[in-house]
């Protein structure tokens, strides 16, 4: 049996929240390993639909969760979620929840920088969510930011305070924002302290003692592998590394227990914000597809930019990242579509390519190579097996295992839990 780690092979939005909750049945432990409270996953169980940010999937079926030290915490908003998701009746305490005690904290000032740089930007912005993630991972790969174990310590917070308000001083002057009030920034985090530090401990060694006792862990990443600080479309990306190899640094287990790699795919590409997107529709078809796939950020709101299925850029997410296996979602929103359009290539100036070149000006000049597939009539929402499905739909699931150069482990077919078909799980490797 093995581990699994489960990353999105797009832009986010590709439906992990579903996959995995639906995997967590099946796991003993689930952690959060990069990213902060900008990611979103929803998770439909029965009449109920619970929207989590920063709380990894396994809350919701009681299985012990851990939020590791890749992830950047804001403290208030931790706090926020755990009220919300406690009034939806599930029980939220330090027995069910471990947070990372070397894990790095977001502070108001790392939320004032990230709009204030935005807001700056004008044309150039890259399209935060504002919250404060970036600022956040700047200070930590700085050497100056607050981490988790420093609530418990108040003569080494006010000292970690003043060192990285000699650094947010000059830059708030630099965007006209007022100078912070060190003393009431201290009082602020004092305050919220002893509601935190109950949760908090070495996510580590309790991470190891799961594995020494050979029990399943369920490894949650965020965002997408193109928003990827190294390998997405940069600067056009997240503050972290969201592809597979996060796993083990950013939840203290090594790399040999990562285990077995699940790519969530959509059957079409979506993004959210800025940057580059070769299949993007501005016609009715992508008015289709974000109308029929209820296409918002479960974080922003902000409606998402719909495109055909790029087996490109998952391909190359697929290299990058090792998967194994695919969890393709969402099929059930092409159903009604006479053709269906798969990009295959990139045509840049007088070359073909076949991958996304590293490159603004290239990137932005991509244009796709499509294939053409006819589409079906009937419907696939809620098909739990292979012969529920309409013929060509196997074949649009058949040719993108050709194209990406990975097989489809498993196929929803709607947001419920349920409406899962299992080729392969993950867990028996």
């Amino acid at each position: 049996m093995a581990n699994v780690a489960v990353v999105g092979a797009q832009w986010g939005d590709e439906g992990k929240g579903k996959i995995v909750d639906w995997l967590s049945n099946r796991a003993d432990v689930v952690v959060r390993f990069q990213g902060g409270h900008n990611a979103g996953h929803t998770l439909v169980v029965g009449d109920k639909t619970y929207k989590l940010s920063l709380l990894p999937s396994g809350v919701v079926q009681g299985k012990p969760s851990v939020i590791g030290n890749g992830v950047v915490v804001d403290p208030w908003a931790l706090l926020d979620e755990i009220a919300r998701i406690e009034g939806q009746g599930v029980s939220i305490g330090p027995e069910l929840l471990t947070l990372a005690d070397n894990a790095c904290l977001i502070l108001p000032i790392h939320r004032d920088l990230d709009s204030a740089r935005e807001a700056a930007a004008g044309a150039g912005k890259i399209g935060t969510t504002g919250r404060g993630i970036g600022p956040a991972y700047e200070d930590k790969v700085g050497r100056r930011a607050v981490r988790v174990a420093d609530l418990a310590d108040p003569v080494a917070l006010e000292t970690k305070i003043a060192r990285l308000l000699a650094h947010h001083q000059a830059l708030r002057r630099g965007l006209d924002l007022p100078d912070v009030d060190a003393g009431a920034l201290l009082q602020t985090l004092k305050d919220v302290a002893p509601k935190i530090l109950p949760f908090a401990r070495p996510a580590w060694k309790m991470l190891d003692d799961v594995r020494r006792a050979g029990k399943r862990v369920l490894f949650e990443g965020a965002q997408g592998a193109l928003l990827d600080v190294d390998h997405g479309t940069y600067p056009y990306v997240t503050s972290s590394n969201t592809v597979a190899g996060q796993a083990a640094a950013g939840s203290g287990l090594g790399p040999r227990s990562v285990g077995f790699v699940l790519g969530i795919v959509k059957a079409y590409t979506t993004r959210v914000g800025e940057g580059p997107f070769p299949t993007e529709l501005f016609d009715a078809d992508g008015a289709r597809l974000g109308e029929r796939g209820r296409e918002f950020g479960t974080v922003t709101g902000r409606p998402r930019r719909c495109g055909w299925f790029d087996a490109v850029l998952v391909r190359q997410s697929i290299a990058i990242n090792g998967i194994d296996g695919v969890a393709l979602t969402k099929l059930d929103v092409l159903d009604g579509f006479p053709t269906l359009k798969v990009c295959v290539g990139y045509r840049v100036g007088e070359r073909v390519l076949d991958y996304l070149p590293a490159g603004m000006a290239d990137q932005a000049a991509a244009t796709p190579v499509y294939e053409e597939m006819e589409g079906w009539a009937d419907s696939t929402y809620g098909a739990r097996s292979w012969k529920d499905l309409p013929a060509a739909a196997v074949k649009y699931v058949r040719r993108i295992e050709e194209l990406t150069g990975a097989p489809v482990s498993l196929l929803s077919t709607s947001p419920e839990r349920d409406d899962t078909i299992l080729m392969r799980d993950p867990f028996e490797g």
